[in-house]
């Protein structure tokens, strides 16, 4: 990170836990809702409309390897997090300046927002 006065391995480990938490979420949408198979359930029929509400569509559940990858990457967020929040880097701020400094790091390692879209143009 350049033009910050943080240490390059805390950095890199934030950084690393931005793309973790990133790699598990988008993982996560393209699973199955159930990690076992499941028959799922109907959902309910509303009496005047007919409209039919709730329930779920049966679920195959997961692969192992579909596990064995969420595990991993669970393990990874969690020991890259334990990494930056002991990081000695901490040690000399107290008070609100750690707080300060903690978002500081987050929002200097995050990759790049998507720009948002001109609504008025797009409408």
């Amino acid at each position: 990170m350049a033009g910050t006065d943080f240490p390059d391995d805390l950095a890199a480990a934030q950084t690393r836990l931005h793309q973790a938490t990133a790699e598990l979420r988008a993982l996560l949408r393209t699973l199955p809702w159930s990690v076992e198979p499941h028959d799922g359930w109907a959902g309910t029929e509303h009496p005047h409309t007919g409209a039919i509400t709730g329930g779920r569509e049966p679920s195959p559940g997961w692969s192992d390897d579909q596990k064995c990858t969420v595990d991993r990457l669970r393990q990874e967020c969690l020991d890259l997090s334990a990494t930056v929040g002991t990081h000695p880097y901490w040690e000399a701020l107290t008070g609100e300046d750690v707080v300060k400094e903690r978002m500081r790091l987050k929002a200097g390692t995050r990759p790049a927002a998507t720009p948002a879209l001109d609504v008025t143009t797009a409408a």
